[in-house]
């Protein structure tokens, strides 16, 4: 028994490995060029689907995402480039569309601005730690020492 639980485990255990991420993709929606398919295909991979938020609308069986892998053939099928279907797409959805979202100034400051504020920060602290050391006690002076004293003997 313990061996057809081990065998039944190990079958599993590959097929998960084997098993590769699921197309939602109808046989209607393939085009007949391979090439433009594949192109397709990859650019549906980068785009997010609106409705399931963590899956691209390649992996997606929601309706929106099944609209937008048609808009995407539609656009290939009339002769756009990838670039174009791409631009087509963010302008109608936004860049949050994208699963990868493109590198610009906007999101160069929303991913700089920790590593930023963490930079003035530090510098802060380490020239606030440094006047404290540079701000040393004086010495008493006689007359001081001596009221000290006579304060001291006092109790």
């Amino acid at each position: 028994m313990s061996q057809r639980v081990t065998l039944a485990s190990l079958v599993l255990l590959l097929a998960l490995l084997f098993a590769g991420a699921a197309q939602a993709v109808k046989p209607d929606e393939v085009l007949a060029d391979p090439a433009l398919e594949a192109r397709a295909r990859a650019l549906s991979e980068g785009l997010r689907c609106m409705v399931c938020q963590n899956q691209s609308i390649d992996e997606s069986d929601a309706d929106l995402a099944r609209d937008l892998r048609i808009l995407v053939r539609q656009r290939l099928v009339a002769g756009d480039t990838d670039r174009q279907v791409m631009d087509y797409v963010v302008s109608r959805y936004g860049e949050f569309v994208l699963l990868k979202p493109r590198f610009n100034l906007r999101n160069a400051l929303l991913w700089g601005t920790p590593v930023l504020l963490l930079l003035v920060g530090g510098t802060f602290i380490l020239l606030a730690a440094r006047s404290r050391r540079s701000t040393a006690t004086a010495a008493l002076t006689a007359d001081e020492k001596a009221a000290l004293d006579a304060i001291l003997r006092r109790d």
